[in-house]
C-alpha cells in the first residue's frame, strides 16, 4: 500500500508478528524514474527477518527491464509486478489494473520480465478490469511465462474495493494456475482468513488493509491454522501500537505536524475496529498536534483499555481505501 506499508511500518509490525514475506511499495517504472531512497530503504535497511520483494509498476518494457536489472543488486527475495492498482490515475495511464485490459500487452510485459528476472518473479493482479471478460487468458499467461507466485485480488479494478468478492474466481484460478496462489480481498481477521483458504484453496492469504487495523493478524492467522486460541488483543494494546506507529514515523526534521499527519493515515484503519460509531475516525482527523492526538486516544483507547478490540471492522465505519490495500 503506497505511503502505508513502507519501512518504518514493516519494523512495527514485526513486533507483533510479521507475515511470513514483505512486499515494497510499488516503484513506479516511467522515462524519468529512478528507485526511490524510501522504497528502497525497505529492502537495504529492512532487519526484521522476513524477505522482502521488491514491487513495480510500468509499460514500457525496456525500462521495466533495465529496472529488474537494478533491483537485482540488492538483496530482494524476488519481483512482483503489480497489476491490480485501482486507482484512477494509475489505471488510466495502462500501469497496474490498467494492463488488464490488454492481454497482448500483459503477455510481452510477462515475458520480458520473467527473462529479465534472475530469481523469483511474482505477480499481483485482480480478476478483470470491468469485467472477467480476459481472466482465463490471463491465466494461461500466468503459466505460460513461469511465474512464481500469483496474489489475486477477487475484485474487478473497477470493483475497486466495494462489493462482494468473487472467492470462486480465486478458486478457479487455484485451479488452473501451476504456481501458488494467495488469496486477497477483505481478509479481515484469521477467522476469515482460514474460510478463505478453506473456499478456494489458495496457498495462503495477502493482507493490506487489515494488516494495518490489527497488528496481530499474522500471528493470529497462524494461530488459527494451527487450531490455537487467538491472541486476545485488548483496546490497551491498541494504544500501545499508535504510540510505536507515531514514534516510527519520525524523520530528523521532521515538525510535529507532520508526524501526526502520518500516524493519522494508519489510524483511519485503526479506527475502523474502535467503536461502531467511527467518532474515533472523526476525532482524530482533527487533531493537529501530538497532544490532541493522544487526547484522542487517550478517551477511546486508554479509558476503556480493558475492552478488547474488535476482530473484525464495524459494518459502515469506513477507512479511507488506499491503493492495494
Amino acid at each position: 500500500m503506497q505511503r502505508i506499508t513502507d519501512l518504518p511500518f514493516m519494523r512495527v509490525i514485526a513486533e507483533y508478528g510479521p507475515p511470513d514475506y514483505f512486499f515494497t511499495e510499488y516503484f513506479r517504472i516511467h522515462p524519468a524514474w529512478n528507485l526511490e531512497k524510501s522504497i528502497l530503504q525497505s529492502i537495504t535497511e529492512n532487519r526484521t527477518g522476513r524477505p522482502v520483494f521488491a514491487q513495480i509498476m510500468g509499460e514500457d518494457v525496456s525500462l521495466m527491464r533495465r529496472a529488474v536489472a537494478e533491483l537485482g543488486k540488492y538483496p530482494i527475495a524476488g519481483v512482483d509486478l503489480n497489476m491490480g492498482c485501482p486507482v484512477p490515475a494509475i489505471y488510466k495511464r495502462n500501469v497496474g489494473g490498467g494492463l488488464l485490459r490488454d492481454p497482448e500487452k500483459v503477455d510481452e510485459v510477462l515475458g520480458a520480465l520473467r527473462a529479465a528476472t534472475r530469481g523469483l518473479f511474482t505477480v499481483k493482479m485482480r480478476v478483470g478490469f470491468e469485467s472477467p471478460a480476459h481472466f482465463d487468458r490471463i491465466l494461461a499467461l500466468i503459466n505460460q511465462h513461469s511465474v512464481d507466485l500469483l496474489s489475486l485480488h477477487g475484485r474487478t479494478v473497477m470493483e475497486r474495493y466495494n462489493g462482494d468478492v468473487h472467492y470462486d474466481l480465486i478458486a478457479h484460478a487455484v485451479r488452473v494456475v501451476k504456481c501458488p496462489v494467495l488469496a486477497n480481498g477483505n481478509i479481515t481477521s484469521a477467522e476469515k482468513a482460514a474460510r478463505v483458504l478453506a473456499e478456494t484453496g489458495a496457498a495462503g492469504v495477502m493482507l493490506g488493509r487489515h494488516a494495518i487495523r490489527n497488528p496481530f493478524i499474522f500471528r493470529q492467522c497462524r494461530e488459527r491454522f494451527q487450531g490455537l486460541p487467538l491472541t486476545p488483543v485488548s483496546l490497551l494494546d491498541i494504544r500501545g501500537y499508535v504510540e510505536k506507529l507515531y514514534r516510527a514515523m519520525y524523520i530528523d526534521g521532521m515538525p510535529v505536524s507532520a508526524q501526526v499527519n502520518a500516524t493519522k493515515r494508519f489510524l483511519n484503519f485503526v479506527g475502523t475496529s474502535v467503536d461502531p460509531r467511527g467518532m474515533f475516525i472523526h476525532d482524530m482527523r482533527r487533531a493537529n498536534t501530538d497532544q490532541e492526538l493522544f487526547a484522542v486516544c487517550d478517551r477511546y483507547l486508554t479509558r476503556r483499555g480493558a475492552e478488547p478490540f474488535e476482530l473484525e471492522p464495524f459494518s459502515g465505519v469506513l477507512a479511507r481505501p488506499n491503493c492495494e490495500s
